[in-house]
């Protein structure tokens, strides 16, 4: 029998290592184009391996359980860290890119349906805005540390250390086992397909995967080369306020959707974010900069954690399945925006960066509300 607090640690530390998965080229894109030709292309590659992971866990962990997938996505995540410290040409660092992405996805899947299995609709919508807070904080040291360690190898090798003291964790402590035999099936499977609900939500997930993609993989160089013209440091350090932005949002998020509705707390968030991305396109000084992240961080962080805790509730049956193909709809957003943006940085245009962000968020109070009426507040039962 497992221990719900032992699981929920290593679903936390799972989630943290996913953080410095989505913002591991961002602080170091720029001295990574000194070394190499084609770096802009790499965010799309860890973008590949993050849908291909997403693609892969789902099904596996409701047939077979959570445990050695859990292991797995952490030992390809520290194989692709290792890969980066120590690449000698592109072809190399593009292969660690998929593998750090591919266990990456895995690990962002895995540990939020987890979660959203071992506890009960009670429980679940705060518990996981505390496992989105544990993403922040593996994003937020990850930045931290190569913002006052010149050398980023260095931060890449005291992370693979900490993976592998967690993945001993993950080997010792026992995880709910999988679905009961017969209720896994591939049809099963691909008939949540059928469910508007899930399409829809996964859809917002899409423009907030895109929105979070093109942050942590742009920003620097935006403010390095728009008409902000930053110094390398200030721009990688805007990243740090962004993430303690989205922290400072999900610490008291449990709280506020038990006082208003999810929908009601997704829109107060979002609008947030609007006021920031606005703020950040007629900002004039790094204060205001700064300030612009963190409101943008705070306004984003919300919609994770409240469609988890919907797809949580509504799809128990198979809800490592469903997980899998929401985040893989919306993983498909950031592998849209970060190839896009890459092509329209590489032609000199960014100015599109905050259009683009704007466009993100308008796109997901759009399609809120419609997918909120498609809701049903039962369990589904899959046929």
């Amino acid at each position: 029998m497992y221990k719900r607090n032992l699981v929920f640690v290593a679903a936390c530390a799972g989630l943290a290592f996913f953080g410095v998965t989505m913002l591991a080229l961002a602080p170091i894109l720029e001295p990574l184009k000194k070394i190499v030709e084609g770096a802009n292309s790499l965010p799309a590659t860890l973008s590949t391996g993050i849908i291909t992971g997403t693609v892969l866990f789902g099904y596996i962990v409701d047939k077979f359980g959570y445990k050695w997938l859990l292991i797995v996505g952490a030992l390809l995540a520290l194989a692709g860290i290792q890969g980066l410290a120590n690449f000698k040409n592109i072809n190399i660092l593009h292969v660690s890119m998929f593998m750090l992405g591919l266990g990456g996805g895995i690990l962002n899947g895995e540990t939020n349906a987890l979660v959203a299995e071992i506890y009960d609709d009670r429980k679940r919508g705060f518990r996981l805005s505390i496992l989105g807070a544990f993403y922040c904080i593996g994003a937020l040291l990850w930045t931290l540390l190569n913002y006052f360690i010149t050398d980023y190898t260095i931060p890449l090798h005291c992370v693979s250390c900490v993976m592998i003291l967690f993945v001993i964790l993950f080997i010792s402590i026992q995880f709910p086992k999988a679905k009961p035999k017969g209720s896994v099936s591939l049809s099963k499977s691909l008939g949540l397909l059928k469910y508007p609900s899930l399409i829809l939500f996964a859809l917002i997930l899409f423009f907030q995967s895109g929105f979070e993609g093109i942050t942590g993989s742009f920003t620097p160089s935006f403010l390095q080369n728009a008409s902000h013209k930053m110094g390398e440091d200030a721009a990688t350090l805007s990243l740090t306020w962004f993430t303690i932005g989205m922290l400072t949002g999900r610490i008291p998020l449990g709280a506020i959707m038990k006082k208003l509705k999810d929908t009601a707390t997704l829109y107060l968030y979002l609008s947030i974010a609007v006021v920031g991305v606005a703020c950040l396109y007629f900002a004039s000084g790094i204060i205001v900069v700064y300030l612009s992240m963190a409101l943008i961080g705070f306004g984003v962080g919300a919609t994770y954690p409240v469609v988890f805790n919907y797809l949580g509730s509504a799809f128990r049956e198979l809800s490592g399945t469903a997980f899998s193909i929401a985040i893989f709809i919306g993983l498909l957003g950031q592998f849209a925006f970060n190839k896009f943006m890459g092509i329209l940085f590489d032609s000199g245009d960014f100015a599109c960066f905050p259009i683009a962000l704007a466009f993100a968020v308008i796109m997901m109070m759009i399609v809120l509300p419609v997918a909120k009426s498609k809701t049903n507040c039962k369990s589904v039962k899959v046929e």
